[in-house]
């Protein structure tokens, strides 16, 4: 479902540490503000996070168009954002749902005349810290929004392989006023103002354009600012760049998993590892298995440090690296001279302690957002207004100590000698891998066949689901589909560093398939919580939780229509002649 406002906003330059005029000055100029009440409202302060989505030769870009998605502050979720008039633009909103690299296919659609049928990829980055300063009226409705902004931002440039390099980094400081509730004739005096106070307009027309363009001629600072983290990430001071499966591992630093452990003791780094240039599909099998087996165990021991801290996502790439070992040991084990299930067993039971947490923490996000942004209709609101208020608080706090107590447990477990156990053994078998013969095969003669067997295994189940009624067992068919189809995606991209854009093409629109059927298993377990939810929640809070029940419904639906889109299209020829 997809949410619209038009957009009035207008960008300035600002230098760092440089002072921002005051607000009530600048209202005292506007005719009739006493009488309206306007005063500057609460300020408060947010950490963006957002992942730019455009075509390869960025026609969205072209085209006037942004495409993100954003975490952090009020509005998460997906953003399109499309050409208005009066300088205005229209965003579209898409709820974040649990897809993070494939865009939701309502804003795929709106967009699709300009892409042509090109893939939508990731090409920036952009982390924001923003100080937020409000102008309300008298019933402290929000009419303007000034936002403070420090910014880094990275150009992403993608690989012969799966996957993208980040460029160097920019760092820069602007702010952002935009229309709210309020009239345009404040929006007009307030820009009056800021102009009179000294910003300039800045000389970029979005974060976006000054990442993919690169910093203005005479912005020096900004230039300074990047090469400086240039230096850092070259002598190891400065941000690493996160691993990318099955890509070019070659220029990717991982952290050490040394650092920031508590209660446990210090890890040694992993041996080398396979290099990326030195394989192709002549190459033998177990070499390219090899690689993608050390980039996940390499991924484990990065993340440990940071869920220690309970850095943001850092459950999630932890969770996903297990996964994708665990599928991967199950792929190949052709390849591999000894059983696999107990390691097997072991990653499986770490991925469901990180789950726990992990799937509370969703579903907080989820359901957090979805009160905060609830439209319910006067009269069926509660007595209280107040109390209708207060639901969003109320939802994070029920939710939030699940979380809580869920990352709580992780932290147990991953100083349990179980743990340290299975650390051992991952370490052994990149270390010291043991193989059969057929490892020793080109890779071209092995690894798409295994590939294949894991899509004939999702394609028998997506065929009994179409032939299942609705209900519950059409729900357990697909939930059993989306796992098959999180397989299929993680042997396709554990082989794509040597079968290319074959491999990448055919990942991609796995993964398609894969997110719509965990958008449509999401709803059906946030409809179950929402149920357990309502009967201990007080009554303004169980009212939200049986309207977002009827929300998710309609989810549920529309995310049917949209998996039997991507099946069709993953089922297309072309995207299969390289698994024969």
């Amino acid at each position: 479902m997809v949410n619209q406002h038009r957009e009035l906003e207008v960008k300035y330059d600002l230098a760092p540490g440089a002072d921002l005029p005051p607000l009530l000055p600048l209202l005292a100029q506007v005719a009739g503000s006493a009488e309206a009440g306007l005063r500057e409202g609460e300020a408060g302060e947010h950490e963006l996070e957002a992942v730019y989505f455009d075509t390869p030769d960025l026609r969205l870009a072209a085209a006037r168009m942004t495409l993100r998605r954003r975490t952090g502050g009020e509005d998460a979720g997906w953003h399109l954002k499309t050409p208005g008039g009066e300088g205005a633009r229209t965003e579209h909103r898409v709820p974040l749902g649990r897809a993070v690299r494939t865009v939701p296919v309502a804003l795929r659609r709106i967009v699709e005349e300009q892409t042509a049928g090109q893939q939508l990829v990731p090409v920036a980055t952009l982390s924001t810290r923003r100080r937020v300063r409000t102008v309300v009226d008298a019933t402290g409705r929000r009419l303007l929004e000034l936002a403070d902004d420090t910014v880094e931002g990275r150009r992403l440039l993608p690989l012969e392989g799966s996957g993208e390099a980040a460029g160097a980094v920019q760092t820069w400081r602007e702010v952002e006023l935009e229309l709210v509730d309020g009239e345009r004739e404040l929006f007009d005096a307030v820009d009056a103002g800021l102009r009179a106070a000294g910003l300039r307009v800045a000389a970029s027309p979005s974060k976006l354009s000054r990442v993919l363009d690169g910093p203005p001629a005479e912005d020096e600072a900004a230039d300074e600012a990047a090469d400086a983290q240039a230096e850092g990430a070259a002598d190891g001071t400065g941000v690493d760049a996160e691993p990318v499966a099955g890509t070019g591992v070659e220029v990717v630093e991982h952290e050490s998993a040394e650092e920031g452990r508590e209660g446990a003791a210090p890890r040694a780094a992993l041996r080398s590892r396979p290099r990326l240039k030195d394989l192709s599909t002549r190459s033998p099998a177990g070499d390219v298995v090899l690689l993608h087996l050390h980039e996940q165990v390499a991924q484990v021991l990065a993340q440990d440090p940071r869920v220690r801290r309970d850095e943001p996502d850092s459950i999630h790439k932890m969770r996903v690296a297990t996964r994708r070992l665990r599928s991967a040991l199950r792929t190949f084990q052709p390849l591999l001279s000894a059983p696999t299930k107990p390691l097997r067993d072991e990653l499986r039971w770490l991925a469901a302690e990180l789950g726990a947490a992990r799937d509370a923490e969703v579903l907080r996000d989820r359901l957090v957002r979805a009160v905060a942004t609830l439209e319910v209709p006067v009269e069926e609101q509660p007595a209280d207004p107040a109390a209708t208020g207060a639901v969003p608080a109320l939802v994070a706090d029920q939710l939030g100590s699940a979380y809580r107590e869920a990352h709580d447990r992780v932290l147990g477990e991953l100083d349990s000698e179980r743990y340290q156990r299975l650390l051992d053994a991952l370490q052994d078998l990149v270390e010291r891998p043991r193989f059969t013969s057929r490892a020793r095969r080109p890779a071209a003669k092995v690894l798409p066949k295994r590939v294949a067997r894991t899509y004939a295994t999702l394609a028998d189940l997506v065929e009994q689901a179409e032939r299942a009624p609705s209900g519950h067992e059409r729900d357990e068919l697909l939930h059993e589909a989306r796992k098959a189809a999180k397989q299929v995606r993680y042997a396709a991209e554990a082989v794509s560093a040597v079968f290319g854009k074959d491999a990448v093409r055919f990942a991609r629109a796995v993964t398609d398939v894969q997110e719509v059927l965990g958008e449509h298993q999401d709803s059906v377990v946030t409809r179950q919580r929402l149920h357990d939810l309502a009967r201990a929640a007080r009554p303004e809070a169980a009212f939200a939780y049986g309207r977002l029940f009827a929300q998710e419904e309609v989810h549920a639906a529309v995310s049917e229509a949209d998996f039997e889109e991507s099946w069709k299209a993953l089922n297309t020829k072309r995207l299969h002649r390289w698994l024969r």
